[in-house]
Formats: C-alpha cells, sequence, structure tokens
C-alpha cells in the first residue's frame, strides 16, 4: 500500500509518530507514483514532511483536549479523524497536497471547547463515566 511508504518516511523523520491515526486519510490519497525509484523516494520524504506540521497541531489539541479534563487512548485518532476533509466524501480522487492543506487549516480551526466526553465516547474511544 502506497500509504506505508509515504508513513515509513514520516517514521524517519519521527520515529514517536503516531501513524496509525494518519493511516485512514493516507490510504485514500495516495497511490503508487510512475517515477524512478529515487525519485519516488524523494517525493515520499516531500509528502512524510506534510503530515509532520498537522501531527505538531494535532498534538496541541490532544494535550488542550486532557487539560479540559478528556481522557482517552484515542484522543488522536479521534481529532485526526475530526480534521480530515475527506471523510464523508465517496470520491476515490483526491489531491495529496490540497488534502492535507486543508487538514493542516482544520486543525488550526479546531475548537476544544465543542467537544464533549461523549463525543470521544461514542468515536469509539473508550467506555462513558458512570453517574451516581
Amino acid at each position: 500500500m502506497p500509504a506505508f511508504l509515504t508513513l515509513g518516511a514520516a517514521y524517519e523523520q519521527r520515529p514517536r509518530l503516531s501513524g496509525g491515526a494518519y493511516h485512514p486519510v493516507l490510504r485514500r490519497i495516495e497511490d503508487f507514483l510512475d517515477e524512478r525509484l529515487p525519485r519516488a523516494v524523494k517525493e515520499r520524504e516531500r509528502r512524510a514532511a506534510l503530515v509532520l506540521p498537522i501531527d505538531d497541531g494535532v498534538a496541541r489539541i490532544v494535550e488542550k483536549l486532557k487539560k479540559c479534563g478528556l481522557t482517552s487512548p484515542y484522543l488522536k485518532p479521534f481529532v485526526v479523524a475530526r480534521i480530515n476533509p475527506i471523510r464523508f466524501s465517496t470520491s476515490t480522487e483526491f489531491d495529496f497536497d490540497d488534502v492535507l492543506r486543508r487538514m493542516e487549516a482544520n486543525a488550526a480551526k479546531f475548537n476544544v471547547d465543542r467537544i464533549r466526553q461523549e463525543d470521544v465516547v461514542r468515536a469509539g474511544g473508550g467506555p462513558a463515566e458512570e453517574s451516581e
């Protein structure tokens, strides 16, 4: 899968990247390149470099959510899913750079005040807290 090639290049630049959170997006926008290997590797490295600023924004959002009292091991995938501009699209053709630019913009304007614990739970992020 071409998405793993870009994630591999991203892991080389940031070994602690949560690549699994980005895989659902990347697998829809990535394709094999019609380039020779040296050029293809450079293109994968360029694409990986576009993922890293998004990861920085997602990490900032996750920290804000934790400060608001939200706790879940799935906060990062939850945020990535929320900033994914193609999550409801039925199209099969996407421009890689455009999608990642839009993700970065969505991360910049993400409003943590609108997120509730129930939203994270509904997305598969753990059991709801029991009320007494």
